[in-house]
């Protein structure tokens, strides 16, 4: 069953065994508990035999909260112990002693306490283990432990509390209520890419050049879509600021890169000229130190080169994949492009539809723990983006897990959702399912067969698009249970939803 996270619950099993092991470790316990934690089963050997738990009643501190005892026999603890140091003392090596022939009780003053610690993160590992699964318990997240107070002279004794995945009762899909947009793409949206496409791959000529791309020698004076070059001083109360001059400035009027009052001193200039003006800074404009000031400037211009867009020929075709450059093949490939994107904006928006839906007619506990653990996942996420960006110091920024909150008990609450109506209705992801998505995904790249080679190259890569299927496999039950709506939207629209999105 899968997990808020995506995981199965033996993952999560592991997952959070690793976590109380490393909790333990900090009391001074070390990490031989972890071998149990990796291996998720009971360790077993000649010197460790299985202890029952002294008590082994589980308390209900609340919905989902719950403690038990656990209870080891001091006199087991410590033959444990012995056996272990004995062990220990063969391999042992200390000054003024051959290999092995350290005495023993030398051995034990050195390493008693870290193999006590050892000896007994094994066993609670152990007797943690075995109560969870003879009681049934399906342990949501970490586990804390604690020495339990007034523990008896014989008998070492912890307090294990910890939360419960929840019971999730799913309402009557039928109720559900999805609007699904579908689209067409016709000539319009065609022409509409090309144009985009055009502009993209403009190129800038100076006006009042002659030649082939010249303009003859016409109006010389800087319009919108014109790219021009500007030097320009500014000050407040007569004294420069930080930003508030530059030389051989370049951008494109009307491209609102520019505050509305720069770009309009600049239109209308001519090579040579100059215009004097003032420019308010807005209140929450990004330099503090200017805003809600207004500076004085003088703007020059140096340069006004015209766009310049290419014509949809066979080498703009060409430009775009289409080798032999021809034009209907060119607007065939950009009609199935366009309707794979809007395939998948659709899904999208759908997706999202259907999930908010199943979270409407849900009732469940959220483990506190698992949205804790989620509010971590995020903010890692989140440093990773930083860094990815460049941004200074990412790996070190305060980021606090508060503001992940909300959404961490989404994601949390959405996953055990998800995981109950997967296994009550078989919607697990199939390997045919899996390899038409790769296939699908393939299509849209030059050597889809590469592609598909680099997929399953790597399991967790499969691992992503098998999520990805069975998040579609619940799509489509919900949507054949629930009361769907279609509606025709543009692609304009439907881009603009899924951006909002």
């Amino acid at each position: 069953m899968i997990d808020s996270s995506g995981q199965s619950r033996a993952s999560s099993r592991r997952s959070w065994r690793n976590e109380w092991v490393n909790e333990l470790c900090k009391r001074g316990v070390s990490a031989c508990a972890a071998r149990l934690a990796r291996q998720g089963k009971q360790i077993r050997s000649n010197n460790f035999r299985t202890i029952e738990a002294m008590a082994n009643v589980v308390e209900n501190l609340g919905k989902l909260e719950r403690r038990v005892t656990i209870s080891l026999p001091k006199e087991v603890v410590q033959k444990e112990i012995d056996a272990r140091i004995q062990k220990l003392a063969k391999n042992v090596r200390m000054p003024g002693f051959r290999p092995g022939k350290v005495p023993l009780k030398m051995v034990a003053q050195q390493y008693a306490g870290q193999v006590e610690a050892e000896v007994l993160s094994d066993k609670i590992g152990q007797e943690f283990f075995t109560i969870s699964r003879s009681e049934n318990l399906r342990v949501a997240g970490q586990p804390s432990f604690a020495p339990k107070e007034g523990e008896a002279a014989d008998a070492y004794a912890f307090d294990a509390t910890f939360e419960v995945y929840p019971e999730v009762k799913i309402g009557d899909l039928a109720t559900a209520e999805v609007e699904r947009s579908t689209t067409t793409i016709g000539d319009a949206e065609i022409d509409r890419t090309l144009d985009i496409l055009r502009k993209q791959r403009v190129h800038f000529h100076a006006r009042g050049e002659s030649g082939e791309h010249g303009d003859g020698g016409a109006d010389t004076a800087a319009q919108n879509g014109d790219r021009v070059t500007v030097d320009f001083v500014g000050k407040i109360d007569d004294v420069a600021f930080q930003g508030g001059t530059a030389e051989d400035f370049v951008f494109v009027l009307g491209e609102g890169r520019m505050l509305p009052e720069f770009e309009t001193a600049a239109l209308g200039l001519k090579v040579g000229e100059s215009r004097a003006f003032d420019l308010k800074f807005p209140d929450d404009y990004h330099g503090k130190d200017v805003a809600g000031k207004t500076a004085q400037f003088t703007v020059t211009m140096k340069k006004v080169e015209w766009p310049h867009l290419p014509e949809i020929d066979a080498d703009f075709a060409k430009s775009l994949g289409i080798e032999d450059g021809d034009l209907t093949k060119m607007r065939t490939e950009i009609k199935e492009n366009l309707e794979r994107e809007a395939k998948r904006r659709t899904q999208s928006i759908v997706k999202n539809q259907v999930m908010d839906a199943l979270l409407k007619i849900s009732e469940l506990d959220v483990p506190k723990a698992l949205v804790e653990q989620d509010q971590q996942r995020l903010v890692e996420m989140a440093r990773q983006d930083l860094v990815q960006r460049g941004v200074p110091n990412a790996k070190d920024a305060p980021i606090p897990a508060e503001m992940f909150a909300e959404q961490a008990e989404r994601r949390v609450k959405l996953g055990l959702v998800l995981a109950e109506l997967v296994k009550a209705n078989n919607l697990e992801a199939k390997p045919e399912q899996i390899r038409a998505e790769v296939d699908e995904f393939a299509k849209s790249y030059e050597d889809p067969k590469e592609v598909v080679r680099w997929y399953y190259s790597n399991q967790q890569r499969l691992a992503e698009m098998e999520a990805f299927v069975v998040e579609s496999n619940v799509v489509d039950f919900v949507l054949s249970k629930a009361k769907v709506t279609d509606k025709e939207v543009s692609f304009e629209a439907l881009a603009s939803a899924t951006a909002q999105a």
